[in-house]
């Protein structure tokens, strides 16, 4: 299983930052920047290092989202760690989609 603790991911080009956590197989992350105000994740960590949660989060407008996410993890040649997030979103915001968070280390 992969540890998640202490990392930290972006999405390409994107001022967010996400803080992740862990114990035992519960993950949990915080984030903010750009366009987010501030952001929460819970789940769970399968033992192929595979993320699944929930999510919300409260935008610079005042809109909050929520939703569900399946975080499965791809080990890069320099040891980082992409998430490939293939997300669903509820309510008045509903969307499903794709994206990529890449961790980020003091590496270049």
């Amino acid at each position: 299983m992969i540890n998640y603790d202490g990392r930290r991911f972006r999405k390409p080009g994107s001022d967010t930052i996400a803080l992740y956590h862990q114990e035992n197989d519960v993950v949990w992350v915080e984030f903010a920047g750009g366009p987010v105000r501030r952001g929460s994740i819970t789940g769970s960590c399968r033992p192929d290092g595979t993320l699944h949660m929930g999510y919300t989060m409260v935008l610079a407008d005042g809109d909050v989202i929520c939703g569900r996410t399946v975080n499965t993890p791809e080990i890069g040649v320099d040891g980082r760690i992409t998430l490939r997030e293939a997300w669903e979103r509820y309510g008045p915001h509903a969307a499903t989609g794709i994206s990529h968070i890449v961790e980020v280390t003091d590496q270049p």
